[in-house]
């Protein structure tokens, strides 16, 4: 019977990923919000479906560590989208082929952390001083988040992109979404393949920080997988439905750094409880209170909904969606979309967001005009408009 579970749960899933790409991903195009909305909205239904279900036939503890890790991977999974959107940015995807890379990201995910799954249930089975690992990992993680950083130091030229830049032949320009192209009549791997490498690798780093997290409120490796998988499902969608909105959660890392702190004490606490690593309490499980799924549940949730508010409510975060925005539609303008009615619509976009800088209070705008690059990029961006504007 559990085979039977198994394997209806996974080609469900196929099933779903399979559908999102032939019906949403195969012709290039952008979503409209309305589009984003009914999908995401449709996604997150069917996993809190999923979730009753647990609910009704698991019981009330395997359904709480279901909702638990499905809050918990979600929450990581939009953190994990601010490094998608710098990633297609730092190549210059254009946004109708931005589907694609998306999906492309999520199904790799799904198959990293498929992989990390079992590999942790192993070890969690064979080593019970793992759980000091998991948790000592998330405790480092939870601190790496909280530490300051901008967007330019999450590079996307890591290790592979470099080695496939050298391995490879590469073409300067996109063909579409095609993967490879001719080039002077050789056969050439197009920028498209490099960002699906480099958003492929780093979704391994990704994993290093998820599986743990999880396995901190669960290690009923069904469970697991099906939390991490209907986490993901629906990401691509729900990416254009809070694009101009992702940056504006500038509170969100200080959340995601608690509940990771939160989940790596509570790992190590359930170590104690197991223990029995003889330089700890002689061998001997160490008397500690556990916390439960439940309470782990409600402090999760509070975290999430508490950083979303201050984020969205504070004025720091209005001036940093702004600017984000900004830099981000100067760049689509100049570098990635070559169709003049796309372009006009994102520098009309551009300029609704210049003028509400322009709003900011006045130590909000010294600070903005301080970035040297940003108000290069714009003023190249009003430049060439005007010089299209005379040829065209």
């Amino acid at each position: 019977m559990a085979g039977v579970l198994w394997w209806a749960t996974v080609l469900g899933i196929i099933g779903l990923l399979a559908f999102d790409f032939f019906f949403h991903v195969r012709k290039a195009h952008v979503p409209t919000l309305r589009e984003a909305a009914l999908w995401s909205a449709l996604y997150v239904g069917i996993a809190l479906l999923f979730g009753v279900a647990v609910l009704v036939f698991g019981g009330g503890a395997m359904g709480a560590e279901y909702f638990a890790g499905y809050v918990t991977e979600k929450a990581l999974s939009i953190d994990n989208l601010f490094v998608f959107l710098v990633i297609m940015t730092s190549f210059r995807v254009p946004r109708a082929d931005q589907q694609k890379v998306l999906l492309f990201g999520i199904a790799m995910s799904l198959v990293v952390r498929t992989a990390f799954i079992f590999l942790g249930a192993t070890l969690i089975s064979t080593f019970a001083w793992v759980f000091y690992i998991f948790g000592l990992a998330l405790l480092m993680t939870a601190g790496n988040i909280i530490r300051p950083r901008d967007s330019e130091e999450r590079s996307a030229d890591n290790v592979m992109v470099r080695l496939a830049r050298r391995l490879f032949r590469t073409s300067e320009g996109y063909d579409g979404d095609k993967l490879f192209s001719v080039v002077d009549g050789r056969r050439v791997m197009t920028p498209m393949l490099l960002v699906m490498v480099a958003i492929g690798s780093t979704d391994i780093l990704f994993a290093l920080d998820s599986i743990p997290a999880i396995f901190g409120l669960t290690q009923n490796v069904y469970v697991v997988f099906t939390a991490t998988a209907f986490s993901l499902l629906g990401l691509r969608q729900l990416f254009f439905l809070l694009n101009g909105l992702l940056d504006r959660l500038v509170y969100l890392s200080f959340g995601l750094a608690a509940i990771l702190a939160f989940i790596g004490v509570k790992l190590i606490l359930h170590a104690l409880h197991e223990n029995n690593v003889p330089f700890v309490n002689g061998g001997e499980p160490v008397a500690v209170v556990e916390i439960s799924t439940g309470v782990s549940l409600v402090i999760i949730l509070a975290v999430l909904v508490v950083t979303v508010i201050a984020s969205l409510t504070s004025s720091k975060g209005r001036a940093v969606n702004l600017v984000a925005a900004a830099r981000r539609h100067a760049t689509e303008y100049l570098m990635c979309e070559t169709d003049p009615a796309v372009r006009e619509d994102i520098f009309q976009k551009l300029l609704a967001e210049e003028a509400q800088l322009r709003r900011l209070p006045e130590k909000r705008r010294a600070r903005i005009r301080e970035e040297e690059q940003l108000m290069a990029l714009l003023r190249r961006a009003h430049a060439d408009h005007e010089a299209s504007a005379v040829t065209g």
